[in-house]
């Protein structure tokens, strides 16, 4: 008795749809499993033998032959469990054999007492399934509300073997789980606010900008002055995700296994802050089983690397490429998977070891040479790709015991973000640039290539001068020149300016001239 049975694998944040092949004949029992397994694909037999029997459920006494096709892409995980099981109690004939699974696909884990253990990237399966077009998704029922984010397929939330073997047969039906992506909402604000930050005017204008260009930021400062303060409030400025970014966003958390329990989309910019004792692997992913790191896992939000310099040297440069390519292709022996990472970096760092360099009171033990020591730990090249670097003075006590006007809440700032990316959109749409040369979406200005430079930046003859004299003098290299005209179209856009006006490149050459100070 042959029968089929479908399931879904992973591959990066992509799934591809499984074919179980169950294949029962009348000889010694036995149980084979083939069709490129690994070794958590390969115990399911165990799992699979023990679920049925605690489930009420007679092992056929078969030699069963399983295959999951296609055979020569590798199969990992446990999601396979439940297919494998169904196909089994087909030709045992507990699932009646009249009963058909196509337009059916099955995931879950299963337990030793039947019941169903949720799954990583059900999401992703669920997405793949409707792509094929597959009707009906059978789930462990804690990543029922997840799979229901995909619209178009109905998401069935198992309990347990005997409650989906009822279900097959026709006794008691599993009602759906309805889509709630009609109540997608991610315009809440919560969480720190800017106005809790004091001071730092020109801090706060710069974190503006690159909020509403997505540009990268470097902020540089002696202790206390509120670098991490600003950097855990750059969230609630951003405008909020779009249902395309959520759905990828979350992808990428369901694939790594993050996304938080009955969630089923995440409405928030994600906001990473990883130890500077990482390793680069788990920075920008890897692994034997190739698995996001944190730069994906900020994918449309935030990567914040506090205290730079501490971060070993070769973990920071892994940033280098993806910064630019805003992907990254991770090459294995098992396979090679591609992860997105379009993110924001900011950075924090002390001007020091010490941290006092500079400053006008407080007196820096650091030499000169400790200090040329630790600032070159950032390199060049990953300085050249951080658009924007801002100096944060100590703050007064004047300024912090002032009891004057509040500072600007984030909502009052994300309004201004929100617009100029409005303003962005409909400039991009009128010049026909919507995506980039890779084929991405653009969704900001740091995310304009050259020839979206070219059709969209364009300059008064005042500005043109100004930065050429900037180029010179500065030394800037082509890819300098490309940030400094995004930011100053960010700045423009801000303005709501349809050219770049010399003010605006003026404002772009002073957020990124920090660099002549500290590093020469």
């Amino acid at each position: 008795m042959l029968s089929l049975a479908y399931s879904a694998g992973l591959s990066g944040i992509d799934s591809f749809i499984v074919t179980v092949e169950t294949d029962g004949a009348p000889t010694i029992p036995g149980f084979e499993l083939v069709g490129l397994p690994d070794a958590a694909v390969k115990e399911a037999k165990e799992r699979i033998r023990s679920a049925c029997f605690n489930s009420g459920f007679r092992f056929p006494e078969l030699f069963l032959t399983l295959n999951l096709a296609p055979a020569d892409r590798r199969k990992e995980g446990s999601a396979f469990d439940l297919a494998m099981l169904v196909g089994i109690l087909r030709c045992e004939g507990t699932i009646s054999r009249e009963i058909s699974l196509e337009g059916k696909c099955f995931v879950g884990e299963l337990s030793l007492s039947g019941k169903l253990r949720g799954v990583r990237g059900v999401l992703c399966m669920c997405a793949a399934a409707k792509n094929a077009g597959f009707s009906e998704f059978y789930v462990p029922a804690v990543n029922a509300r997840e799979a229901a984010a995909v619209e178009g397929i109905n998401v069935y939330p198992v309990e347990n073997v005997r409650q989906l073997v009822e279900h097959l047969n026709g006794n008691a039906k599993i009602p759906p789980v309805g889509s709630d992506t009609h109540a997608f909402d991610s315009s809440s604000d919560g969480g720190a606010d800017f106005a809790d930050v004091k001071g730092q005017t020109a801090a706060k204008r710069a974190m503006e900008i690159a909020a509403a260009g997505g540009h990268n930021i470097l902020l540089i400062g002696p202790p206390g002055t509120g670098k991490s303060m600003l950097a855990k409030r750059l969230p609630s400025i951003l405008p909020p995700l779009t249902f395309d970014e959520a759905i990828e966003t979350t992808k990428i958390h369901s694939v790594a296994g993050t996304l938080p329990e009955n969630v089923s989309l995440l409405t928030t910019r994600p906001f990473r802050s990883p130890h500077h004792t990482m390793s680069a692997v788990s920075l920008v992913g890897g692994g034997v089983i190739p698995m996001p790191g944190e730069i994906s896992l900020a994918h449309n939000g935030v990567l914040f690397l506090d205290e730079l310099p501490e971060f070993p040297k070769l973990v920071t440069d892994t940033l280098r490429q993806p910064i630019e390519d805003r992907k990254i292709t991770i090459t294995r022996a098992s396979g090679r998977v591609t992860f997105p990472c379009s993110f924001m970096l900011v950075a924090a760092m002390n001007p020091c070891r010490c941290g006092f360099y500079g400053h006008p009171t407080r007196q820096c033990t650091c030499s000169a040479g400790d200090v040329k020591r630790y600032i070159s730990k950032i390199s060049g090249p990953l300085l050249d790709r951080i658009d924007i670097q801002v100096e944060l003075p100590s703050l007064s006590y004047d300024e912090l015991s002032s009891a004057s006007a509040p500072a600007e809440t984030s909502a009052e700032i994300r309004k201004r973000v929100v617009a100029a990316r409005e303003f962005m959109r409909k400039r991009l749409k009128d010049a026909g640039v919507t995506e980039n040369d890779n084929g991405s979406q653009i969704f900001c200005n740091a995310q304009l290539d050259s020839s979206g430079i070219r059709r969209t930046c364009i300059p008064s003859s005042e500005a043109s001068a100004l930065l050429r004299t900037a180029y010179d003098r500065l030394g800037l290299s082509a890819r300098g020149y490309d940030r400094v005209m995004r930011m100053a179209r960010t700045i423009a856009d801000l303005d709501a300016s349809e050219k770049i006006e010399a003010t605006h490149i003026a404002q772009a050459i002073s957020l990124r001239s920090l660099d002549k100070k500290y590093w020469g």
